[in-house]
């Protein structure tokens, strides 16, 4: 259960989200572009991030350069 402490473990990176353009989701109210976000684990299909709402959150790679 790692995940419940993702939050208080040490960044692995900063990472830059490049766009908010989801096909099927609405990321543009926890995301914003142009903006940094602390890189808390990383998968092969998704970061998890503390997004705009302070907590963390999964998103594709899609929306990140880093």
């Amino acid at each position: 259960m790692i995940h419940l402490e993702w939050a208080n473990r040490p960044t692995i990176r900063e990472i830059k989200c490049v766009h908010t353009e989801a096909k099927k989701y609405l990321v543009n109210r926890a995301l914003t572009t142009g903006k940094t976000y602390e890189l808390k684990n990383e998968t092969e299909e998704f970061y998890f991030v503390i997004d705009n709402t302070g907590k963390v959150g999964g998103y594709y790679k899609e929306y990140f350069e880093g």
